[in-house]
């Protein structure tokens, strides 16, 4: 059951440091410097965890089973930072602007999830996606 719930209080407590570094990043700090020094400690702290996570590969081997997406996902990874780096410095408060982006961000992965994973969408679903929208109109007056 914690293998369940791990994850989810990973992304949450990962979140929450990750928005509040975000709005904290000085005004006068070029973004790309920015971006630079948190992707330098990232793959540092990669490279160091690496051995911990046991398989039958080693290390080189390991990269032979990669395809496309760890490079999609290099791409919007940056522009993830970017985005909320820049959305921040645009004014946008630390409790709207993650809500309003995740907000959207689920309500277009639906499609997503229905044309190409096959994924399933109830009539709760849709209610809970009617309030979504009215709550973004009212967040945003």
């Amino acid at each position: 059951m914690i293998m369940y719930f791990f994850p989810i209080v990973l992304i949450v407590t990962s979140n929450i440091i990750y928005n509040v570094c975000q709005k904290s990043t000085p005004h006068s700090a070029n973004p790309f410097s920015a971006l630079l020094v948190t992707y330098l400690t990232a793959a540092v702290l990669t490279l160091i965890a690496f051995p911990f996570y046991k398989t039958d590969k080693g290390f080189f081997q390991s990269f032979h089973e990669l395809n496309w997406t760890s490079f999609a996902l290099g791409v919007a990874i940056i522009g993830l930072e970017l985005g909320y780096l820049l959305a921040y410095r645009a004014g946008w408060n630390l409790s709207v602007g993650s809500l309003v982006a995740n907000i959207i961000l689920a309500i277009m992965l639906i499609p997503i999830g229905i044309l190409f994973y096959k994924e399933g969408f109830a009539v709760n679903q849709i209610i809970g996606v009617v309030f979504c929208m009215v709550g973004l109109v009212l967040i945003n007056k």
